[in-house]
């Protein structure tokens, strides 16, 4: 299945809930979810119909797929890594998202959206110990320290972002330097690190049918 490429806003306002898919568009007025908190389309007000279990546990594995903007193919496989892994399976499956380089990037203030996050990996303005990174996906350890390409931090967006989220707070498991545009992952995020709500029960139950 292709990436979604409609408006992200929608997603919002099927799941009706912020998901902070827009970056600081989210946080006005502007934000669609604000004024009209209902699913799109024509019965969008009266579509309230109760979900079928299989429908609810569908409906979370959908939410957090749009979060991290991964695909299907993609999710699947961290699942089955994190049912490998020594531990709960729900919470290894978050942390590997968690994990991904797009979502430390947008967690450290680098990006105000994760979208935006993965093209500025994309495009080779992050470094991760120093060397170009440009694979969304690659997974961060403990350790690692994570950079905007010194000249890519003169350019007029980068300058904006810095701007935007010069107060940020990141996430106990990171550390920030905004002056230098310089990150750190302090050590594997946990399930108390996850600040959007998901129950990830719901997920497992799906992929174990």
């Amino acid at each position: 299945m292709a990436r979604y490429r409609g408006s992200v806003c929608k997603i919002c306002r099927r799941e009706g809930e912020k998901l902070y898919l827009k970056g600081e568009r989210c946080y006005t007025d502007k934000c669609p979810v604000e004024r009209r908190p209902y699913a799109p389309g024509q019965h969008g007000k009266d579509r309230r119909g109760k979900l079928s279990e299989y429908g609810i546990q569908l409906r979370e594995k959908q939410k957090v797929k749009s979060i991290y903007g991964i695909l299907e193919r993609q999710n699947r496989r961290y699942f089955k890594i994190a049912t490998k892994m020594q531990g709960i399976a729900g919470e290894n499956y978050l942390q590997l998202l968690e994990r991904r380089l797009d979502n430390v990037v947008y967690r450290l203030g680098f990006a105000t959206s994760r979208s935006e996050a993965r093209q500025f990996v994309l495009h080779g303005h992050i470094r991760v110990n120093g060397r170009k990174v440009n694979i969304p996906s690659y997974l961060v350890d403990v350790e690692d320290v994570i950079t905007v390409k010194e000249s890519s931090r003169k350019l007029p967006r980068f300058k904006e972002v810095f701007e935007i989220n010069a107060d940020l707070k990141v996430p106990d498991w990171l550390s920030v330097d905004m002056e230098k545009a310089e990150g750190k992952v302090l050590a594997l995020p946990t399930r108390d690190d996850i600040d959007y709500p998901v129950e990830e029960n719901l997920i497992v139950e799906f992929y174990s049918r």
